[in-house]
């Protein structure tokens, strides 16, 4: 495996997971009432915890986007 393929690979990763992102974030904005009823019917919190979960859970995955996707792939792009 060369490193042209890895780069490349990292590249698509990095688009996919973001797309992923995007996807998750606009569902959620346009269908958080429901989101939240149907979560709510399993755990008993309030809306701002619901929130404050999601946000978190979000950012969470972005950091890890550009930890493991993003920063490799601009290292190899600078190093190759």
């Amino acid at each position: 495996m060369t490193i042209d393929i890895i780069r490349e690979m990292l590249l698509w990763c990095s688009i996919i997971n973001l797309g992923l992102l995007f996807v998750s974030f606009f569902i959620f904005w346009a269908a958080h009432d429901w989101i939240y009823r149907f979560h709510g019917k399993w755990y008993k919190i309030s809306v701002e915890t619901f929130d404050t979960v999601y946000y978190a859970g979000m950012a969470f995955y972005k950091i890890c986007i550009l930890l493991f996707n993003v920063t490799p792939y601009l290292a190899l792009s600078i190093a190759g």
